[in-house]
């Protein structure tokens, strides 16, 4: 079975309408997460717990869908070698 790992980080964000974090150094890392259900609930838990700064946001990122080790690598990442 394919493992699909999710992160959920968040921060303050420079304007509430825009993803654009104030400052990078202080991005809140929650964790990382075998599935789906386990990253709704832990960012649940964090936007609930921040919910009086509008300017706080939290995020959940589809890890797995990064790299796929099938695929062949893009001209992006080749430029990396």
């Amino acid at each position: 079975m394919t493992q699909r790992l999710h992160l959920v980080f968040g921060g303050e964000l420079t304007d509430p309408s825009k993803n654009v974090f104030r400052n990078t150094d202080d991005i809140h890392i929650v964790g990382m997460f075998p599935d789906y259900a386990s990253a709704y609930n832990a960012w649940k838990t964090e936007a609930q717990r921040t919910v009086d700064n509008a300017h706080m946001r939290y995020f959940i990122a589809h890890i797995h869908r990064l790299r796929d080790e099938e695929a062949a690598a893009s001209p992006t990442e080749e430029l990396g070698n």
